[in-house]
């Protein structure tokens, strides 16, 4: 029985533990986000060689690429965790991490080194995304592997909330900034603040993870011989840890990825291309979201002590599964409801020829879009107004509103300039046709329903961090602790990563091809139906296990 001042000292070290571990998580997250937050600027800086478009695309395109290297940072970092410990392999990846960022802040412009910046750029933000993609794994198991059994999720819950600590710290510090020296400084120079910051961040957080021991788990293989010295084959050789792989990609992490990123990205692109809404006022919905949600990871992860991981689980896939059509219909009637009223009273059509018609996605800015068809469809798209297409009796491409018909000129023998031209022209007359009938420019705040609009998006919030709360204990849970690191990081970032990072962009392309904004919603519905389905017939319960046993 352990006395008195033991307990209180076990208490103190756990909370050592979780502090130290959350926080370096933060940093590693802050210094993610600032990227993405700082996209418009990003593109200005480093990619002044293009024009403006293909300039924020390349910016955007580089943000993904953080995303797309995370499976390669699991691998690595993983391996290291396995065999050297779980210390050691997060001092690594928050030393990547905080260097990469500090790094960035230095970098030369395009201006002043021409093609060798955005080089440089580039090869930074791979480090960075090779960087988290070791973090998340360490800190989860290095927390549960110290914490109780019957407090496991509620100790990893703080890892969870990490994210939105990050992500606010990120917004909080760019805004800050921009406040305090002005715009025209800011495009200047004071861009470089949020990533020459992570300097201070950086140094905190390796004087508290320095002070860390290794994890109880990890130290007692290593005592009893039984490390594993490739922990590569042995996850994704032996048949029961294979299952276990793809059950927790396909029952937990599919899931994670679409509904987490539906909440906190893909809402912004619906707000604010779609519906018109100001970036200001987006900007606020968003930190009142993460405001709220960072307890609520907790919570989740507390009530999945209580209750089991599975039932919180699951119970936040269906959640997000009931919200997505008619939340985001809510929105949209929340948000802009002229357009809403528009659209019902007065829909858009494209009449054309369907064999002339291309798909308008174009992730990398190449496409001229110059046939007739392409012109309406990517103007409409630009503006973020559904429309349907219909076969055109005389095989020109008409655009439709209510009565009114354009006739829309093909541009396929012209120059990219005189292209550039036609498009301002119709752009400007099918403006003027949809304003006739009634469609805004934009989204009028003064007659937004804001409560409405952040109870639904609160909605989402519940569901986002019921599903991520109580997923880091429940993935410890899952593998044994020789393979932990490596077996649990892949799916976590082929998840999070691939499913979640590319959902903002393909929801939009779905948008794109069909013409109709809630066509966007496909995509999440899918992987999370699909992981709500596997985690009913295959997730097993793992509360209070002892990972011992695993």
């Amino acid at each position: 029985m352990a006395t008195l001042a033991e307990q209180q000292d076990r208490r103190w070290s756990m909370k050592r533990v979780i502090a130290a571990s959350s926080a370096g998580t933060a940093f590693e997250w802050y210094d993610f986000f600032i990227f993405g937050a700082l996209a418009q600027t990003i593109s200005k800086v480093f990619f002044a060689g293009l024009e403006p478009t293909a300039a924020l695309i390349a910016a955007l395109g580089l943000f993904a690429a953080g995303f797309a290297f995370r499976p390669l940072g699991a691998i690595i970092f993983g391996v290291i965790g396995d065999r050297l410990g779980r210390k050691g392999a997060f001092l690594m990846t928050v030393s990547l991490m905080g260097g990469a960022t500090f790094l960035i802040g230095l970098l030369p412009t395009y201006e002043t080194a021409g093609i060798l910046a955005p080089v440089l750029l580039i090869f930074l933000r791979i480090l960075q995304g090779i960087a988290l993609g070791g973090e998340y794994g360490g800190a989860a198991i290095y927390v549960a592997e110290h914490a109780q059994a019957e407090k496991r999720g509620a100790a990893t819950g703080w890892i969870q909330s990490s994210a939105s600590f990050g992500l606010l710290a990120a917004l909080l510090v760019i805004l800050g900034t921009r406040t305090a020296i002005g715009e025209e400084a800011f495009a200047e120079w004071g861009w470089r603040v949020p990533f020459l910051v992570s300097l201070i961040l950086l140094i905190v957080s390796l004087w508290l993870r320095l002070k860390l021991s290794e994890s109880p788990e990890f130290a007692k293989l290593k005592e009893e011989g039984e490390i594993c010295h490739t922990p590569l084959r042995e996850a994704f050789t032996q048949r029961e840890n294979v299952k276990r792989v793809l059950i927790a990609f396909f029952g937990i992490m599919c899931a994670q990825g679409a509904v987490w990123y539906s909440t906190f990205f893909y809402s912004q692109v619906f707000l604010g291309r779609s519906l018109g809404v100001p970036e200001p006022t987006v900007n606020m919905l968003l930190i009142v979201m993460t405001v709220i949600s960072a307890p609520l990871y907790v919570f989740f992860g507390w009530l999945s002590d209580r209750v089991g991981r599975k039932p919180v689980l699951i119970g936040g896939m269906l959640l997000a599964l009931a919200l997505y059509i008619p939340g985001f219909h809510a929105i949209a009637g929340a948000a802009n409801p002229a357009l809403v009223e528009a659209q019902r009273s007065t829909p858009v059509a494209v009449a054309t020829d369907p064999a002339t018609c291309s798909i308008q996605f174009d992730p990398v800015g190449t496409a001229r879009f110059s046939s007739a068809c392409d012109i309406a469809k990517s103007l409409l798209v630009t503006r973020g107004i559904s429309y349907d297409t219909t076969r055109s009796p005389d095989e020109r491409t008409y655009v439709l509103v209510g009565q009114q018909r354009l006739a829309i000129p093909a541009g396929d023998a012209l120059s990219d300039a005189e292209l550039k031209s036609l498009k301002g022209d119709v752009g400007k007359q099918i403006g003027l046709a949809l304003e006739a009938a009634g469609y805004p420019k934009a989204a009028d705040t003064r007659t937004m329903n804001l409560p409405l609009m952040i109870a639904v998006l609160l909605g989402f919030v519940v569901a986002a961090t019921a599903v991520y709360g109580p997923q880091a204990a429940a993935l410890v849970e899952m593998f044994p602790t020789r393979v932990r690191y490596t077996a649990m990081s892949l799916p976590y970032h082929v998840g999070t990563g691939w499913v979640g990072g590319f959902l903002p962009v393909t929801s939009f392309a779905l948008v794109a091809i069909t013409g109709d904004i809630y066509a966007s919603l496909w995509y999440p519905l899918f992987f999370t139906g699909l992981s709500a389905i596997v985690a009913i017939l295959f997730l097993r319960e793992t509360r209070g296990k002892r990972l011992a046993d695993v």
